[in-house]
């Protein structure tokens, strides 16, 4: 769906405008409170854990729950409110939160077997359609099935994160390709670049405003007290999305700027 004007006015960048009366506020993982599949540094997560204890916090990012666990909830601090921590993994297709002294998974919504295989078949032919030469050295896995999400990752699910920076300075325009000629054999799925070298294929509406909605409607928070930050609000950007939801989003370049950002709330806080 294109974004239309009134859309892009709920997209903001400057600290400076952000009401103070946010109640929930949902960050993007990869790009926004970590680099691509690395651990929240010792400053993030300190900053994290602070924020837990005055606000409810979401988090929705393309990987598995596993990968949550390494990314996040491994660095908070000893004295965070996990109560108030709310996981949307895999792009919102699971749900998971603390309760009991425990992480429980709220959903979960696995694909087909006809829709694996479709989409399977779609990027085979997308990418030879296009005549796309693959690189030669692959760390991993290039096709991961996570059950509710398959994503193409260019280099493998394992690339340094050095050789991803590099691929995505030159090739982003190649990708952008792809996910296009892939929309068109795949009109009952949603398909979003995600991080600096993959591709998620999810069931179509299943996006960061389908857990945005999720979220509020579960905790009976409005519109008006939400606030999403991401750094992927281009054309077929997986935040994007968020925009659609009615929120206020907050558009940052890198992790840190996130953290000036959770600074500036913490700050505020009475």
């Amino acid at each position: 769906m294109a974004l239309n004007n009134l859309e892009m006015s709920d997209l903001i960048n400057k600290i400076e405008k952000i009401p103070e009366n946010k109640k929930l506020i949902i960050f993007d993982l990869d790009g926004t409170l970590t680099k691509s599949k690395t651990e929240i540094d010792p400053e993030t997560a300190g900053l994290l854990s602070g924020l837990l204890r005055i606000k409810k916090v979401g988090i929705i990012g393309g990987g598995a729950f596993e990968r949550f666990k390494v990314q996040v909830l491994a660095g908070l601090t000893q004295n965070a409110k996990p109560d108030n921590l709310f996981l949307f993994p895999l792009n919102g297709s699971s749900f998971y939160r603390y309760q009991n002294k425990k992480w429980q998974k709220m959903y979960f919504q696995e694909l087909s077997a006809g829709e694996r295989k479709k989409t399977h078949e779609a990027f085979e032919r997308v990418l030879k359609e296009i005549k796309y030469i693959l690189p030669e050295r692959v760390y991993g896995e290039q096709i991961e099935d996570r059950g509710s999400q398959i994503t193409f990752s260019v280099l493998g699910q394992n690339a340094p994160l050095d050789e991803k920076v590099k691929w995505s300075k030159k090739h982003d325009a190649d990708r952008l390709r792809i996910v296009l000629k892939l929309q068109e054999y795949l009109p009952d799925m949603e398909v979003k670049i995600a991080g600096l070298t993959s591709i998620d294929v999810i069931r179509k509406g299943i996006d960061k405003k389908f857990a945005i909605e999720k979220l509020m409607e579960y905790l009976n928070i409005s519109i008006a007290d939400t606030l999403f930050v991401g750094d992927a609000f281009g054309p077929a950007g997986n935040d994007s999305p968020a925009l659609e939801s009615g929120v206020l989003c907050f558009k940052v370049k890198s992790p840190q700027d996130t953290k000036n950002l959770i600074k500036h709330i913490n700050k505020r806080a009475p």
